[in-house]
């Protein structure tokens, strides 16, 4: 399969997962992804991401995560695309809902959730936010 952007086509993933109230969803192996997944999980957005390896083809299973039947997720979103990309300094880091949500820059050191770039002093590429 071609995807033209791998960080929308996760997003999409996990946002189509919520809605369906599913338990656990796949996605593609790459790099970046399992970046975001690792922050998503140490943030608690998600319970839990594996690899599964099934013949040649090799997938993340990733387990969602629900409080009281509601999905722990309520906005997810992409904020760089590949016909706009969005950079931010250090200072610059835009809060979500008011420090409440998150985003994810991908900075010279790596993919870093926001309050670790402020802290870091790292600008960067903002991919997505979540709330």
């Amino acid at each position: 399969m071609f995807f033209n952007h791998p960080v929308s086509d996760l997003v999409s993933r996990i946002k189509n997962g919520y809605m369906a109230k599913k338990a656990t969803i796949s996605s593609p192996i790459s790099n970046l992804r399992e970046n975001i997944l690792t922050i998503l999980k140490e943030e608690g957005y998600i319970l839990n991401y594996s690899r599964i390896k099934e013949g040649k083809v090799e997938r993340f299973d990733i387990h969602l995560k629900y409080h009281y039947s509601a999905p722990v997720v309520s906005e997810i979103s992409v904020v760089s695309k590949p016909g706009k990309r969005v950079y931010r300094s250090a200072d610059k880091i835009p809060l979500v809902k008011n420090g409440l949500g998150m985003v994810v820059i991908s900075t010279s050191q790596g993919v870093i959730a926001d309050h670790d770039a402020r802290t870091k002093k790292l600008g960067g590429e903002i991919l997505l936010k979540i709330f």
